[in-house]
């Protein structure tokens, strides 16, 4: 959700920000804007409706000059997207804030300073900071003044803070939303992402929660944490290159990242994989003991890890015999929760600072839970410190707001969770090593698959008028269905949705005719014969099939039935192969459509507020 740089530096800072901007603006881009404190004392605002390039358009004809500064790219929450709205905010003259997250008592706090005086240019939450931090400000050092305004915030939180008074001089505090601090040489930044500060720096300290930080001239940086005390942070060294928030060859981030796929999924392979097993030790040296006492699992996530939750239960069910429980993380904790003895408490982000998901954990912490398990690909978040286990998906930075790798390294990452509870429960060994040899084979299949990009992108152009679409699976393969929906609603806007194969007949049929797409997954698995009934259901009233089956089914070819085949794979990894050329698909129906294919309208990739 929205984005935050800042910097103290010993050159400008513009193209530091600006730099930094671009980098995230896969967190928001419905404004942006940068306010820095010049060398004379005087605090310069740019600010732009639109995406960033809007607002280095503005800089390009009237450049801003410092060596301190804070800038913003927004996602709307407070307010619609407009230039009044858009970060920094001011109060006066002489103070400026960023803000990610949402201040849940900012209305009383406006009421009680419009009673004393202050005026409001924006409709946003943010500016109720802005005006509370200059008049504590007035009674002393900036710092002290964050603290204080800080104690009086109800919700979540990531600010950076800059004062006329003080030269060379930014503040930063997190709570419930990420911010890091990048380490340079006699200099310092702050962002929300490590990705918006590669270029200038790859040594990073992740701020805990409460934590408040003073970055200063020289590359000073002063961390105190929530109860007021100096403390100091492991400063960490990014694993991947800057080349990972570059296109390269590519047209979009998001076709980048979903041929990226072979190489991740290796990755998440990598050292986990003993000859004939999965070795428990990947997930933790406490790892072993925790799990020899798990009777069930909760497993919560929100939207495309939600669905990966989805295919793991029958996985941990069918082939590690632990029930499973998946919830929907922002309706979790809004419910008096069961919790059975030996439960597991499992959590899925691609960040690792998704709000609901976070909230869940610590609701998850006064129940009686075993223990917890975060799977996530980033090693400095939240959901990772505050997690007992954790196993890290090492798909890289994601930078499509459409989730493609995180979304096939998380279903790798569950099936090792499986077959290391399986291993652990009695698993058939024999069962376990075929399916050990069978996931070193699957980034080969991987590869075999998005060759096939050709064929699907030839099939996307039956997508081009199309208003509505209909996809359906069995088994594992329903919450596939109901990823490829997703997707392809996300980025092409063309309404989507998905239904087991066998409910057709309880309701969906009645939308089936010639101008409803149906786009089925058909592995060669023990309810194939089932779904080829349900797909004739399809044909018989008219509708278009495209079907995406393994090679060795008999599905024919005619007319209103469109076969794209794929290599066989074990029928437990087929839902991660089936995964990817509805990725494709959605992929090429949004370039048709023309829409913004990274940064489809009104989402956000990082979901960092409830």
């Amino acid at each position: 959700m929205c984005g935050i740089v800042g910097a103290v530096a010993q050159r400008n800072v513009q193209g530091i920000l600006l730099e930094g901007l671009k980098r995230l603006e896969y967190r928001g881009y419905d404004s942006a804007g940068m306010a820095i404190r010049a060398d004379d004392g005087r605090l310069q605002r740019c600010r732009a409706l639109g995406k960033v390039a809007a607002l280095e358009d503005k800089l390009a004809a009237a450049p801003l000059a410092g060596h301190s500064g804070i800038a913003h790219t927004r996602w709307a929450t407070h307010g619609r997207p407009s230039e009044a709205n858009a970060h920094p905010h001011q109060s006066g003259e002489r103070l400026a804030v960023v803000h990610n997250g949402i201040i849940e008592n900012h209305e009383a706090l406006r009421d009680e300073l419009e009673a004393v005086g202050y005026s409001f240019a924006s409709e946003t939450d943010t500016e109720v900071v802005a005006h509370l931090l200059e008049r504590e400000a007035r009674q002393g050092d900036l710092l002290g003044a964050v603290q204080r305004v800080l104690a009086r915030l109800d919700g979540a939180y990531a600010l950076g803070v800059i004062h006329a008074d003080e030269p060379d001089v930014v503040i930063g505090a997190r709570k419930g939303s990420p911010l890091v601090v990048g380490v340079g040489i006699e200099e310092a930044f702050l962002a929300s992402d490590p990705l918006a500060l590669l270029r200038v720096t790859d040594r990073f300290i992740y701020l805990e929660e409460g934590d408040v930080v003073r970055l200063a001239a020289g590359g000073e940086i002063t961390i105190l944490d929530a109860a007021g005390t100096p403390v100091t942070r492991e400063i960490q060294t990014f694993e991947h290159g800057d080349g990972a928030a570059s296109k390269g060859e590519y047209r979009h981030f998001m076709l980048k990242e979903i041929h990226e796929q072979p190489t991740v999924i290796a990755a998440a392979l990598e050292g986990r994989l003993g000859d004939r097993n999965v070795l428990v030790e990947s997930f933790g040296p406490e790892a072993e003991t925790l799990f020899a006492g798990v009777r069930q699992i909760h497993l919560v996530a929100c939207g495309t890890s939600y669905h990966a939750g989805l295919v793991a239960r029958y996985w941990l069910e069918r082939y590690a015999g632990v029930p499973v429980q998946v919830e929907v993380a922002s309706e979790y904790r809004y419910r008096r929760v069961v919790v059975p003895e030996g439960t597991l408490f499992v959590t899925l982000s691609q960040s690792g600072e998704t709000a609901d998901t976070l909230a869940a954990l610590r609701f998850a912490r006064d129940r009686d839970y075993l223990g917890s398990l975060a799977i996530c690909n980033v090693p400095g978040s939240s959901l990772v410190r505050e997690s007992d286990l954790t196993l890290m998906t090492r798909a890289g930075p994601e930078i499509g707001v459409a989730s493609t790798k995180a979304f096939t390294t998380q279903l790798t990452a569950l099936m090792l969770l499986t077959l290391a509870l399986g291993r652990l429960r009695g698993q058939d060994p024999d069962e376990q090593a075929g399916l050990v040899e069978a996931l070193r084979g699957l980034p080969g299949l991987v590869r075999r698959v998005l060759s096939l990009d050709p064929a699907i992108e030839a099939l996307s152009t039956a997508f081009g008028e199309k208003h509505h679409a209909l996809f359906l699976g069995r088994g594992a393969h329903f919450p596939i269905a109901l990823e490829g929906a997703l997707k392809l609603k996300e980025i092409s806007y063309i309404h989507a949705e998905a239904y087991p194969a066998g409910e057709l007949k309880h309701g969906p049929l009645a939308l089936v005719d010639s101008e409803m797409p149906v786009i089925s997954v058909a592995p060669n698995d023990e309810l194939l014969d089932k779904l080829k009934s349900n797909l004739q259901e399809v044909r018989a009233r008219g509708g278009e099939l495209f079907v995406f089956a393994d090679a060795e089914v008999g599905l024919a070819e005619e007319e209103g039935v469109h076969v794209l085949r794929l290599p066989h794979v074990h029928e437990a990894l087929a839902p991660i192969l089936y995964t990817l050329p509805l990725q494709l698909l959605s992929y090429h129906v949004a370039v048709l459509k023309g829409t913004d294919v990274d940064q489809p309208r009104n989402l956000a990739k990082s979901v960092t507020v409830e």
